[in-house]
């Protein structure tokens, strides 16, 4: 109850603050609540039963009726009771956004219809009309006025100014019904977006748009004269604009801006809509549809957005969020005119070319992925073959706990199918000879690309971990994203030619591709790589995925090494370690538990930060520095310079990546690189004179081990494991030795528990190509590593393609 007394058709006195901004904004947004906080506003104002009822047009028995409910129980005592029968409204778009984002399944009409009071016919009605059954095979129907064409939708925009707010979706009339995403985000995301966009809309109030009452939601008060005008002008050239910029970076979409609520809409809402002409650039204009609110309707395009497409994961809606909170927080001398949200383009990806895939559905390895594990025992036996090398089926019985019987009904059924292959039989002291089992290295191949700014790296290898082949190709950092895609497919293409004669058509499983992180594994993006801005939001996934009818799966190149040492160390690697990854900067890639550790945005790993704050190197304001010691091709020659290191000529066109430019170390402190500063081929140098004794060489490399050093002690405490892996392109032979004998310094002398464990450090089993092997490792991790139901990993069924 609130502290302040209510007298019969007396005055309410002072409200708090609180409780009057609620009531405000419920008197704003329209509504059944809307007359309700009028009441109360009113009679806090000192007005009588009788000047409310005349002034909201309600009687006085109602006026007091709503005093009395605000005496009794303060804000809840205004706000809906439960009663009896149907709801008085139905809002299509909250049912909507309960369909698609029930969890485990329970989207289902009853359910939905339990839990918000309808009837099972009502909410059966409404995915029909907006086309989710699950049997539907036409593409969502989105009922606004007039309604959206019926093709996939994207939500790609949102605009938000003083006097309107305006929702831009894409479609693409041809394209097929995507299929479902799952549930790539949660309440909370959007949780998180309504309270983004209420701070937006009271920030545009406080700068001078007081909202009016309307049908759809607020729109501001035209109250003064000046400054109101010069706004109004303002927005009508912001919202022409944002449109305009829309259609220039999707032009392969159609777009629709629907108008979520606007300062010009009146409250009737049976008043016919203007006849509205397309906005400049083939941009249509659409309302809401009329049994929904702006913002369920919101809620429900984010949903049917997120869980029809892959790639509009919750990185594109914290984006949103994050932009509406920009808006909120702009400072006075910088003021932000309005919100103006432009996702990604996923046009490339929706606009491929057909002809690319009809070839590719013509292709032998079309990953059609005939080795399909019927349970969880078949990869426990499969693990425990391939940990083992050969191994007897009563050595299997063993070490699983599975009885005789079913370690040899799977074993015939693996043995059928070409995955297990027999040995020679072994005499045994007693009883008939037993004949061991091993993998068939030639039963499954998979193909690994690895993305890097100076070198694109593509390799096939089998069952064992064996390479078939191997192609590389140059690339710059500047070269147009179109073209990128292109280069990388047909380097894929060339690769899987290549090998075609080794590689059983119906054992080719899929594609794994390495990137530098971060990266966006739900939508398959690229975020801001290292030395790749061009690249930036790249959704390179699924652009792939246009030009290979297989399954194809991306990976944070460290992960993807951990993954491949994994796999091919076999039991070398049967327990938890850290890989740490040396490229162009240090990664982590970390397996624990039995799985490869993503972590929740799958970018775990991310190890620059943990060295500078062992090293204690922050900025003023508290943000960890970017160490130069974690990226070995340029701080390793910067290091030996300043050293006074000697000119050593590079190797021409000697690389670990295999690209780069040949260069060589100037001599003199301090003096510069030259063309070679930072390059593969100046790392390489000052790796080969280290290794020759030079002393500033020696410092140099030395001084970059101890960085890495502190880091993996970090690791270590944290995690405490005992298994440090490193690899690498730029671990190489020569520097191997200052890394190994630095790092197992470190981690051994000074953990807090030290007197309980003994930290190897090892040399990783893999190639330069640890990136590119690691990454097809992931295909089989994907497919044979036994998971239980339920476990956060991949699944092991994969995807087709």
């Amino acid at each position: 109850m609130p502290a302040e007394a209510l007298n019969d058709d007396g005055p309410i006195g002072s409200l708090p603050p609180e409780h009057r901004a609620v009531l405000r904004r419920w008197a704003e947004e329209g509504g059944p609540l809307s007359t309700r906080a009028s009441v109360v506003l009113l009679a806090a104002d000192g007005l009588r039963d009788a000047e409310i009822s005349r002034r909201l047009g309600v009687s006085r028995q109602t006026v007091g009726s709503w005093r009395q409910r605000w005496t009794s129980a303060g804000l809840d005592g205004l706000e809906h009771r439960p009663r009896t029968g149907r709801p008085a409204t139905v809002d299509e778009a909250e049912v909507v956004t309960r369909t698609l984002l029930a969890p485990g399944g329970s989207g289902a009409s009853r359910a939905v219809a339990r839990e918000l009071g309808l009837s099972h016919a009502t909410v059966a009605g409404i995915r029909r009309r907006w086309r989710l059954g699950p049997d539907e095979a036409r593409a969502p129907s989105v009922p606004t006025r007039p309604p959206l064409p019926g093709a996939p939708v994207w939500l790609m925009g949102l605009y938000v100014d003083p006097l309107r707010a305006v929702l831009l979706a894409g479609t693409r009339p041809g394209s097929a019904r995507p299929a479902a995403a799952g549930t790539v985000i949660g309440t909370e995301v959007l949780t998180g977006l309504d309270r983004a966009l209420e701070a937006a809309l009271t920030a545009a109030k406080e700068r001078g748009a007081e909202p009016a009452t309307t049908a759809t939601g607020p729109g501001p008060v035209t109250g003064g004269a000046g400054t109101g005008t010069a706004r109004g002008r303002s927005a009508d050239r912001g919202l022409p604009e944002y449109l305009a910029e829309a259609s220039r970076s999707h032009p392969d979409l159609g777009l629709h801006a629907i108008t979520l609520w606007d300062s010009g809409d009146g409250p009737d809402t049976t008043v016919p809509l203007p006849a509205t002409p397309p906005y400049e650039g083939g941009v249509t204009h659409h309302h809401i549809p009329a049994r929904s609110t702006w913002r369920t309707f919101l809620r429900a395009m984010i949903a049917l957005d997120s869980t029809s497409h892959p790639e509009s994961s919750r990185r594109v809606y914290l984006d949103l969020a994050a932009e509406l909170e920009r808006y909120a927080t702009a400072r006075s001398d910088r003021p932000c005119a309005a919100v103006r949200w432009l996702r990604e383009n996923v046009a490339g990806h929706l606009g491929a070319d057909q002809t690319i895939g009809a070839t590719a559905r013509n292709q032998s390895w079309s990953g059609v992925n005939q080795i399909d594990l019927g349970s969880f025992n078949e990869c426990v036996v499969i693990e425990t073959v391939r940990l083992s090398g050969t191994i007897t089926r009563g050595e299997i019985a063993h070490r699983t706990g599975l009885t005789q019987q079913s370690v040899s009904r799977i074993a015939r059924s693996l043995l059928d199918r070409g995955i297990l292959i027999e040995d020679a039989q072994r005499r045994a002291t007693s009883g008939k000879p037993r004949t061991p089992v091993r993998l068939c290295g030639t039963a499954a191949h998979a193909l690994g690309i690895h993305i890097d700014p100076e070198v694109l790296t593509a390799v096939v290898i089998d069952l064992d971990g064996a390479i078939v082949c191997t192609r590389t190709r140059p690339v710059t950092a500047d070269i147009d994203p179109a073209e990128f895609v292109e280069r990388v497919a047909a380097l894929g293409r060339e690769t899987l030619t290549e090998a075609r004669g080794s590689v059983r058509e119906d054992g080719f499983l899929g594609i794994g591709v390495a990137v530098p992180g971060p990266v966006d594994i739900a939508s398959g993006t690229v975020l801001g790589p290292p030395l790749m801005s061009a690249w930036g939001d790249l959704p390179l996934l699924y652009l792939l995925k246009d030009h290979f009818p297989c399954p194809v799966l991306m990976e944070k190149d460290s992960t993807a090494a951990a993954a491949g040492e994994r796999w091919i160390g076999r039991d070398r690697r049967a327990r938890d370690f850290a890989y740490l990854y040396l490229g162009t900067g240090v990664g982590t890639g970390l397996y624990l538990n039995g799985d490869i550790y993503r972590g929740i945005s799958a970018n775990a790993g991310e190890f620059g930060q943990l060295c500078a704050i062992a090293l204690g190197r922050v900025d003023k304001d508290g943000r960890p520095e970017i160490l130069p010691e974690c990226n070995p091709p340029v701080s390793v020659p910067e290091l030996a310079v300043r050293g006074g290191m000697r000119p050593v000529p590079a190797v021409p066109g000697s690389t670990a990546s295999g690209g780069g430019a040949s260069g060589s170390i100037a001599s003199g402190g301090g003096a510069s690189v030259g063309g070679a500063s930072g390059s593969t081929a100046a790392y390489l140098a000052v790796g080969e004179a280290a290794a020759a004794g030079d002393p500033a060489a020696s410092a140099a490399v030395r001084e970059v081990a101890q960085a890495v050093g502190r880091g993996a002690l970090g690791l270590v405490d944290l995690l405490d494991i005992d298994l440090i892996v490193l690899g690498g392109p730029f671990f190489t032979e020569d520097v191997a030795g200052f890394y190994l004998d630095e790092i197992t310094r470190t981690v051994n002398e000074f953990p807090t528990a030290r007197r309980l464990r003994r930290v190897e450090v090892e040399p990783s089993v893999l190639s330069a190509e640890a990136a590119a092997v690691g990454a097809a490792s992931t295909i089989f991790h994907a497919t044979f590593t036994p998971r239980l139901r339920g476990r956060e990993g991949r699944a092991r069924h994969l995807p087709t393609g």
